[in-house]
């Protein structure tokens, strides 16, 4: 480990997507070099031979998703079950897990096949030629050069993992305050307890939200955020700027589009606009003058329900001493997702990860990792817990090469059919955003949304709602100040 280079990082970026399995994504990564890394490096990938059982108990292996396959870029081409209940179901094979039992991740096919099922007749987006098998398809390093370029080309973590077994705003809420209060569904959109937002403004440090083309959600999740002066919060344009400028706060945390014609890559978007999106995250921190002290963390805030063929460890400390929905314990790790790490003291080709004897890296990992550099204390018991990615930082000179040199991104050649249908996560902005205390025509402060049908519905209502309250909020800042 190179001690003096991870102590001269004065930027870290992430970029959190959405909802894929470090199978589906990294999966295929080394497989041609008998999963080892050209470090030498063991690789805990795929060998083509893991398989799930249909309902009719016929083995179903994993295979490569091709170009030409119908839909490609959108596989599986519907949302999978990524709930509490679907993960244990993928896991264990029951929806109900008996104290000791241990997961064979051998329901993923079952699953899906259910899950398409209820989609149907509630009229989802299921595209056609989607099938229960579909689960199984893996996208080839090919198929996405640009994370598999950077995997490749910095470093990738096979064994990185979501927090919580579950979906999205309870794994979001951990990266982000090492807790998500005893919830693990998306019911619960906010959080009363500090993030790590609000310890960096405690230790003087900058930090700044960013939202790809509206505001950000995350703005509204924890109250040390959602009351931050607004320099804390941009979109994608003001990161890019701020990359070229020299300007990056100490603390980049980027929010993919949640539009279904987004770059989210949330299943059954368009994986190619995901790949457009890091490699343009990339290119903005690599082209700026501030790239030797800058580590880049791309990853992923659960797995969606695609299939991944490692057991989650249950080791997991459990955050805080509040009760989980559903009787959870919090001492399960969620399904692998795909991270990867990236600064110019990365040796190209690492595979980075921690003992097996010791607490596996999770998001909370993040959380340990800004802690470390600017001495922060803890959010919570997990977060003390988990281990930093310091050790990553091993050169004893800054690399200058670049990875994606002549690096073509991925097209899919389509519109995505269902693009007017807004997502699930704009309808939780949405709903965030109407509790913006933004009075009426007559002056009374409500939370009634107006009736929203498509996602540019959505879209507009999230942009001109808050900055109806960023006004009111300006205002309100300047009429403070008046002598």
């Amino acid at each position: 480990m190179n001690a003096a280079a991870f102590s001269s990082t004065q930027h870290i970026v992430v970029l959190m997507l959405e909802n894929r399995s470090f199978d589906q994504m990294l999966g295929f990564l080394y497989a041609a070099q008998g999963n080892k890394s050209p470090t030498g490096q063991p690789f805990e990938g795929l060998t083509g031979e893991e398989s799930n059982r249909d309902s009719q108990g016929n083995a179903v292996a994993v295979f490569k998703i091709a170009p030409t396959d119908q839909n490609a870029y959108f596989m599986p081409g519907a949302d999978p079950g990524e709930g509490y209940a679907a993960t244990n179901v993928q896991l264990y094979g029951t929806a109900t897990v008996a104290q000791g039992q241990q997961p064979n991740n051998g329901g993923f096919v079952q699953d899906f096949a259910q899950t398409l099922s209820w989609e149907a007749n509630k009229h989802w987006s299921i595209l056609p030629g989607t099938v229960a098998t579909g689960i199984m398809g893996m996208f080839t390093p090919a198929m996405l050069p640009v994370l598999s370029g950077l995997a490749s080309g910095y470093a990738v973590c096979d064994h990185w993992y979501a927090s919580v077994p579950t979906e999205t705003m309870p794994n979001r809420a951990f990266t982000c305050a090492g807790t998500s209060q005893g919830h693990m569904d998306d019911v619960a959109k906010t959080f009363t307890c500090p993030s790590i937002f609000g310890r960096l403004s405690d230790a003087n440090r900058s930090w700044v939200i960013y939202g790809y083309d509206t505001p950000p959600m995350t703005r509204h999740n924890f109250p040390d955020v959602t009351n931050a002066d607004e320099s804390h919060f941009g979109l994608f344009t003001d990161f890019q700027a701020a990359a070229k400028a020299g300007s990056l706060p100490a603390f980049s945390f980027l929010e993919p589009s949640w539009s279904p014609k987004g770059n989210s890559q949330h299943p059954n978007y368009d994986v190619a606009l995901g790949e457009q999106l890091i490699h343009d995250v990339y290119q903005a921190v690599f082209t700026g003058p501030n790239w030797n002290q800058t580590l880049l963390i791309i990853t992923y805030d659960e797995h969606g329900g695609n299939y991944d063929h490692v057991p989650p460890p249950a080791t997991a400390v459990a955050p805080d001493g509040l009760a989980g929905e559903f009787g959870f314990d919090f001492k399960r790790f969620g399904v692998r997702v795909p991270t990867v790490l990236v600064s110019p003291w990365i040796e190209a080709g690492t595979v980075f990860r921690v003992p097996e004897t010791g607490t596996p890296l999770d998001h909370t990992s993040i959380l340990k990792t800004v802690e470390l550099l600017w001495n922060l204390p803890p959010l919570t018991a997990r977060d003390a817990a988990a281990p930093d990615v310091s050790a990553v930082f091993t050169l004893s000179q800054p690399r200058t090469d670049n990875p994606l040199a002549g690096v073509k991104v991925p097209t899919s050649g389509t519109v995505f059919p269902d693009a007017d249908v807004p997502s699930h996560l704009q309808m939780i902005q949405a709903e965030l955003v109407s509790r913006l205390p933004v009075p009426d025509s007559q002056g009374y402060v409500h939370n009634q949304m107006p009736a929203l049908r498509t996602s540019d519905d959505y879209d507009n209502y999230i942009r001109t709602r808050t900055a109806a309250w960023q006004a009111l909020r300006a205002r309100a800042k300047a009429s403070a100040t008046k002598p």
